[in-house]
């Protein structure tokens, strides 16, 4: 059975691309590498690595194992951290997923709070352009918890938090704004304007193409950005209107804001690969109790509505 020391061994070639640079990263010998790594390969059965004139390249047994070396010593460290978590000593690290949106809109608040209660845990953010990337690091044992849309059939412990709603930014002046119908406003009026986009590669980029897609048009683009914050800053200084969620928008924002019809909302959830230890569930907790998916100072200002974003305390193991 391969070792942890082999499987540290592996991601470290792969990582430094060589044997050389891996041995000097370890701080051991490069035959004394060699050799267990040469030992990792005859239990597998097959070569791992193409050794090339300049580095080294995986094979598809390779390819295969690297992703599963990855999470056995993520999930070692953690077995170490959890260990002490338990015998009291609450020092240690918290590694937290998430995507860049939720980091912005939902994490300060919740780490805000959690962090209060436990000073002396440090915490260790992984950020994320898409929730299919998020899962994926989850899934190789990239952190202890993540923060997002929870994938399909997933196995772990998930705490859901509820349904965090997208709202149309656009500036103060916009007609949109000013409609008897504000602040609804059918996504079909806004056909045939240019968007503030976002980049292929952002998440937010997908939620903004399915809805409008659902209200049977494709946005036109009239710039594109990678974050929340400065599309948001764009699309109050009148370049056309973009959807962000509602947590992201700030205080005192002097632009407008709009529930779009049909509604937009993504379901977020707290989720772990294994039973959390006693740190990890405190975070699901505080998440699941004071995530801000609509903030008091964007509700106050929209019109009440029928539809309910309250978040949910169930637990799914």
């Amino acid at each position: 059975m391969a070792t942890l020391r082999q499987l540290e061994y592996l991601v470290a070639i792969v990582d430094e691309g060589s044997f050389t640079r891996a041995a000097e990263s370890l701080n051991v010998t490069q035959p004394g590498l060699s050799h267990q790594f040469q030992a990792l390969e005859r239990e597998v059965g097959g070569p791992l690595l193409e050794r090339l004139p300049r580095g080294v390249r995986l094979t598809p047994a390779g390819r295969s194992m690297l992703p599963h070396a990855r999470a056995a010593l993520a999930e070692a460290g953690r077995a170490t951290v959890s260990a002490r978590r338990a015998a009291g000593v609450a020092t240690g690290e918290l590694q937290l997923a998430t995507l860049y949106s939720i980091s912005l809109g939902v994490l300060p608040t919740v780490l805000g709070l959690w962090r209060a209660q436990h000073p002396e845990v440090r915490i260790r953010l992984f950020e994320h352009r898409r929730a299919d990337d998020l899962a994926r690091a989850m899934a190789a044992g990239q952190a202890d918890v993540a923060v997002g849309p929870l994938p399909e059939d997933w196995e772990g412990t998930a705490r859901h938090i509820g349904a965090e709603e997208f709202l149309v930014v656009t500036h103060a002046g916009d007609p949109a704004a000013t409609a008897a119908s504000a602040p609804d406003v059918p996504l079909p009026d806004l056909a045939d304007r240019e968007w503030v986009h976002f980049i292929p590669d952002s998440g937010l980029a997908d939620v903004l193409e399915a809805a409008c897609a659902a209200a049977g048009f494709r946005p036109r683009v009239a710039v594109r950005t990678e974050q929340a914050p400065t599309a948001i800053g764009y699309a109050a200084a009148g370049l056309g209107p973009t959807l962000v969620p509602a947590n992201t928008i700030p205080p005192h924002f002097g632009g407008a804001f709009l529930r779009p019809d049909p509604p937009v909302s993504r379901r977020l959830s707290g989720y772990t690969r294994t039973t959390p230890d006693p740190v990890t569930a405190s975070f699901l907790e505080v998440l699941g109790e004071h995530a801000p998916l609509m903030p008091h100072h964007v509700a106050r200002r929209l019109r009440p509505t029928g539809r309910s974003t309250r978040r949910s305390g169930a637990r799914r193991e």
